[in-house]
């Protein structure tokens, strides 16, 4: 089985990321909304424990949509397109912990738009997070000559989120305190799992969108809010 690293980030974001993460439009906030996203700015760092678990594991073959490897194999047609070219399968996953989503738990009655605002704040942390883990994982792999290809989460179309399941049996995800309920629902909320294929024929110039039935009529593909 393949050996993981965990690793504890640095997280810093300004007042438009905190609005973007809660699906507000930075140039059409009002100065209230504004207000009160740097008010959150302010609580977060007390709040945020980025850390998360990286590794990677060889692929052993692929037969149909499934991908095989030392313990099991993932199956969906995401995958199979996805991985096509990969030789190895990067795995992230990485949490903010469970400070901001209890603090937001605490506000949402008596102040909820502080606690909608923090809690976007959590999943632009959480975005944040996932995008430099990942990143680590690619340069990584760029040392040893491998390219590194779209990512990947259990849940989106083309890979069922039972497959989740398979993910958590792959990595000791009790070293980072996150764990997977009978739902299949990761706890803390603010978690994020990534497959990333890893290999000299990868492309890697995808995005998840590229795999996506939906794409041609996608209106956040075109932009359009």
């Amino acid at each position: 089985m393949p050996l993981f690293e965990v690793k504890n980030y640095s997280i810093s974001l300004d007042t438009d990321q905190v609005l973007l993460g809660q699906g507000a439009d930075p140039s059409r906030a009002s100065p209230a909304l504004r207000r009160i996203a740097q008010e959150v700015l302010s609580e977060l760092k007390t709040l945020l424990e980025p850390v998360a678990l990286l590794g990677t594991l060889p692929i052993l073959g692929f037969q149909g949509r499934r991908v095989f490897f030392e313990g099991g194999f993932f199956e969906g047609p995401l995958l199979a397109r996805a991985m096509a070219g990969a030789a190895e399968l990067g795995l992230v996953l990485c949490t903010i912990g469970p400070g901001l989503e209890e603090r937001v738990r605490e506000l949402r009655d008596k102040e909820p738009v502080k606690a909608l605002a923090l809690d976007g704040a959590g999943t632009a942390a959480v975005g944040l997070l996932s995008f430099l883990a990942a990143g680590d994982v690619a340069a990584a792999a760029e040392k040893r000559g491998l390219r590194s290809g779209v990512q990947l989460s259990p849940g989106q179309e083309g890979w069922p989120i039972e497959q989740q399941r398979t993910f958590f049996r792959l990595l000791p995800a009790e070293r980072i305190k996150v764990r997977l309920t009978e739902s299949g629902m990761m706890l803390p909320r603010k978690s994020i799992s990534l497959a990333i294929p890893l290999g000299e024929a990868v492309c890697d110039d995808a995005v998840s969108c590229d795999f996506c039935s939906k794409k041609e009529d996608c209106r956040w593909r075109r932009g359009v809010r």
